[in-house]
């Protein structure tokens, strides 16, 4: 009797294509692209050019579809948004905050990946920043992205961004 281990008794060359195949698009998360309006969409396309290579050890892995409005890094455990709509629990006066670098980010426990979201506020446009459950008590992300958003996100009320 004959053994073979290949899946679905592809050849090897085909089931190799195939893992790598489903490998690929497996690890690409997808988000929505938000949209809006054109100035802050600018804000958002300058914030796209200074967003670093990694963030927190994670490696730079945009999510789908591409787009300047969004970014990502190590396969969806930290998810960027630029340009999202004023999130409805920054009206809370119990809604939680917490500051990195100098950017202020409104916290909400349990975004779509499973860890907290982070909405930044006193800016001009809102980024949002979603974490998986490894980040579920760790800022750390955001101090790394922190800089990149007080220099392209000009601050909207003075001097709450210092």
């Amino acid at each position: 009797m004959t053994s073979s281990h290949r899946p679905l008794g592809l050849p090897v060359s085909a089931a190799v294509l195939l893992l790598a195949v489903t490998g690929c698009s497996a690890a690409q998360a997808s988000v929505p692209v938000p949209t809006p309006p054109a100035a802050e969409a600018a804000l958002c396309r300058a914030l796209a050019k200074e967003l670093p290579d990694a963030v927190a050890g994670q490696e730079r892995s945009d999510p789908s579809p591409d787009s300047e409005l969004t970014a990502g890094w190590g396969d969806g455990a930290i998810v960027l948004r630029c340009g999202v709509p004023r999130p409805e629990k920054m009206s809370d006066p119990q809604a939680q905050a917490v500051s990195a670098e100098g950017v202020r980010w409104m916290v909400e426990p349990s975004g779509a990946a499973g860890g907290p979201r982070f909405t930044s506020v006193y800016r001009e446009t809102y980024v949002e920043v979603a974490l998986d459950e490894r980040y579920a008590h760790d800022i750390g992300p955001l101090v790394d992205l922190a800089a990149p958003v007080a220099r392209a996100v000009p601050c909207a009320l003075e001097p709450e961004c210092r």
